[in-house]
């Protein structure tokens, strides 16, 4: 895909890599051209995905003496990626490209190769056996680590299920303990897609985004039992409950907030192991609570879900794309009002997926996003729900859309201003300043460009 705006690359191969777990690739000129990525990289790397950027280089012979357009890409791309090489032979090329590739797809994230222009023009023998290796190995916590949790979980009652991405392959496991622990199920918004959906021990989420009944289900719970969830905002942990915590990455275990009992280990084996291990409870008087909750704080929510005369609410807005869209449809959310409104109004079935920069939280991520989205799914319905502050940084790339021919749907939320930023200076009782924007007429500006609008 021939994008306007570097960025817009880097964001569209991450949203690619995210949806199919497949390694996708970038490239650009040196010096500002593959700067320009960085961004975008940043995402790809903070959402675990594997991504690999081809950055062009001066001469080796130019390097080092401060020539027009040099920049040092190994030491700026090594926070933000797994790999960060230069390839200065072409003999290397073989070895440090597989070994790229590997470490991209193994360890989750981004690989960096830095290719100076002269070693580029060299010719290299296709004579390597060298393979790429992509196990999947079954990992789960020990019998002895599984007993001493259901041992806990069997002498409590009101147990809360924290549930992250981690749980992305085990929505049956996780209904199933849920029913027999009699477990409310708090969600985080990374893990909405895999959470939300035919379950009916959800709770919706807890902090920014989340609802009265999803914090309390934490805040009250005697035990909860956090399954691959790396909540990052600690004060919305509870005060006094046990916590147990199961992980695929054993740096996670405890990081966020003191565990009772940390174990490594993907979800699925794990709660295919432990439920027949768990005692089915018949007490579900805090679940209930929970459930109560959640239908009240859901009406409180939905409020806005109505149609006016005068203002389109946002709320109603994202309802009418829940309702309209189709059944295995792709959302881009920007990071801002957009966000919130897509995590709390655009329902999950199981077949339909959100994209939404939730780690690296970075605006303009939404229409760059649906762009390689939609490259890499041509038949699915590719939505971008964008903020008029997020898409006009990067609003050069409607023309990719027409060049490329992706029939990508782009709403933009136009309230003038960066309302999830004036809401941020407001809540710490500040007067907001520069949050106001003077934009175009969108449609108009679609139309100039024979992008059709409505």
């Amino acid at each position: 895909m021939h994008v306007r705006h570097e960025e817009v690359g880097a964001f569209a191969a991450g949203a690619e890599a995210y949806l199919t777990d497949q390694i996708t690739a970038c490239a650009g000129s040196c010096g500002p051209g593959s700067l320009h990525f960085i961004n975008g990289i940043y995402e790809a790397q903070r959402n675990r995905v594997p991504v690999i950027l081809l950055a062009s280089q001066l001469v080796t012979s130019q390097q080092g003496t401060d020539f027009p357009q040099e920049v040092d890409f190994e030491t700026l791309y090594k926070n933000c990626s797994v790999f960060c090489r230069q390839i200065n032979d072409p003999t290397q090329v073989r070895e440090i490209t597989t070994a790229a590739i590997q470490t991209a797809i193994n360890q989750r994230g981004v690989a960096v190769l830095v290719i100076p222009y002269n070693v580029s023009l060299e010719k290299v023998e296709d004579n390597s056996r060298r393979k790429i290796y992509h196990p999947h190995p079954i990992i789960r916590p020990s019998d002895q680590e599984l007993s001493k949790i259901a041992s806990m979980l069997n002498k409590n009652n009101k147990v809360t299920i924290f549930a992250g991405q981690g749980v992305y392959e085990a929505h049956d496991e996780l209904i199933a303990l849920a029913h027999k622990l009699k477990s409310p199920i708090v969600h985080t918004s990374r893990a909405k897609d895999f959470v939300e959906y035919d379950n009916p021990y959800n709770v919706g989420m807890t902090g920014m985004f989340g609802v009265e009944s999803g914090t309390t289900a934490i805040k009250e719970c005697d035990v909860l039992l956090m399954l691959g969830a790396d909540f990052a905002w600690s004060q919305f942990y509870p005060d006094n409950a046990a916590i147990i915590q199961v992980d695929i990455d054993a740096t996670h275990l405890g990081r966020r907030h003191p565990v009772d009992i940390g174990v490594v280990g993907s979800c699925k084996p794990a709660l295919a192991t432990l439920l027949p291990l768990v005692d089915e409870k018949q007490d579900d008087e805090f679940l209930g609570l929970c459930q109560k909750l959640y239908t009240k704080s859901m009406k409180k929510l939905n409020k806005k879900t109505i149609p006016s005369r005068s203002t389109i609410h946002p709320q109603y807005l994202t309802e009418l794309i829940d309702k309209y869209a189709t059944d295995d449809a792709v959302l881009c959310a920007d990071v801002g009002s957009a966000m919130v409104w897509a995590c709390r109004h655009f329902n999950t079935n199981g077949k339909r997926r959100t994209v939404i920069s939730l780690k690296h939280g970075t605006m303009a991520n939404a229409m760059p996003q649906a762009l390689g989205v939609q490259k890499a799914f041509p038949n699915r319905q590719v939505i971008s729900l964008s903020g008029d502050g997020g898409i006009s940084m990067l609003l050069g790339d409607l023309l990719t859309t027409i060049q490329e021919q992706l029939p990508i749907k782009i709403i933009v939320l136009n309230n003038s201003s960066l309302n999830f930023v004036e809401l941020e200076q407001k809540s710490e009782g500040l007067v907001d300043h520069y949050t106001d924007l003077k934009n175009p007429d969108f449609a108009r500006l679609a139309d100039s460009i024979f992008f059709l609008s409505g």
